[in-house]
């Protein structure tokens, strides 16, 4: 991370607002992004948030989100300097509690009601489809780049999706289709004194909702059908759509969900490794979880 370039946007937003430097303070930083709390001198405080590509275009969606009456944290302004985007939000304070299911079901479907915004990218069942196809030119990429040479399963993997996909994207389209969130976990749905907010729209698009739904508990442990299964039922107690239960691709909505959510993320890696992050040291970390994901996919998919 670049500590001047970092400097340069929060100054460049200091100056829109006509404020002088505030003191900043460290809440979470990651490779191609950071949040900070920066404290003016008057007491106060907003949440500067830095992103490099393919992350800029997160104040977008979130003048989106507010527009559309998603309860969102509020852009008050933000810059763009040399590919990155800098923000300052409305500080929401600190969580009165962690968001449960049922705060993620019930976020899920006001998110899910929301209109579709014509300038969010939109994934189809043809997009769905091509996904195994973008993950085997990712990884033709990094072979040409001496990189990946002993991933061999890993092609052969997504070999068997891609045959696969014409049958198990079937259904792309059904209900719930519209604004995916797609970092929809608990750690984006602030609970504060005054209602929840959604936070991270960085890499939000037009698509399944089932998606989101799949992301909610996360990949750290084995996908677990059943467990999704009552979130969905959970999701529909709250006003989703009951098509959220249906049959899709010849599959369970669970094991569609779960299965696609898991290609959906490898194709993700792949291009991170090849393009974002595009640094061979970290390809091991790389490998070992498109290979734990793409096992996953085909059991969940049936492939």
């Amino acid at each position: 991370m670049n500590d001047n370039l970092t400097a340069d946007l929060l100054t460049n937003l200091c100056t829109l607002v006509d404020q002088p430097a505030p003191k900043r303070e460290e809440v979470r930083v990651w490779s191609m992004s950071g949040v900070e709390r920066v404290t003016f001198p008057d007491g106060g405080t907003r949440i500067f948030k830095y992103a490099k590509r393919p992350f800029d275009s997160e104040d977008q969606a979130l003048r989106l989100a507010d527009t559309l009456g998603i309860p969102a944290a509020k852009v008050h302004t933000s810059v763009h300097v040399e590919g990155w985007l800098g923000m300052l939000l409305e500080d929401l304070g600190t969580p009165i509690r962690e968001a449960d299911d049922l705060d993620g079901a019930a976020a899920a479907v006001v998110l899910h009601r929301t209109r579709t915004a014509g300038a969010l990218p939109v994934l189809h069942e043809e997009g769905l489809r091509a996904l195994p196809s973008r993950a085997l030119d990712h990884l033709d990429q990094l072979r040409k780049a001496d990189r990946w040479q002993d991933t061999d399963d890993v092609e052969h993997a997504l070999d068997q999706i891609a045959q696969a996909a014409e049958t198990r994207a079937q259904g792309t389209t059904l209900a719930p289709f519209g604004w995916v969130h797609s970092e929809f976990h608990p750690t984006s749905l602030h609970i504060g004194q005054r209602g929840w907010r959604l936070l991270d729209f960085a890499r939000a698009f037009t698509g399944p909702g089932l998606l989101d739904l799949a992301s909610w508990h996360g990949t750290i442990d084995d996908p677990d059908p059943v467990r999704l299964r009552v979130f969905l039922e959970s999701y529909v107690t709250e006003g989703g759509t009951p098509d959220a239960l249906a049959e899709r691709g010849g599959l369970p909505a669970e094991k569609w969900a779960l299965g696609w959510h898991r290609v959906w993320a490898v194709e993700w890696f792949m291009e991170q490794a090849i393009r974002w992050i595009n640094d061979p040291a970290t390809d091991p970390t790389y490998i070992k979880v498109v290979r734990r994901h793409l096992t996953d996919a085909l059991q969940l998919l049936e492939v």
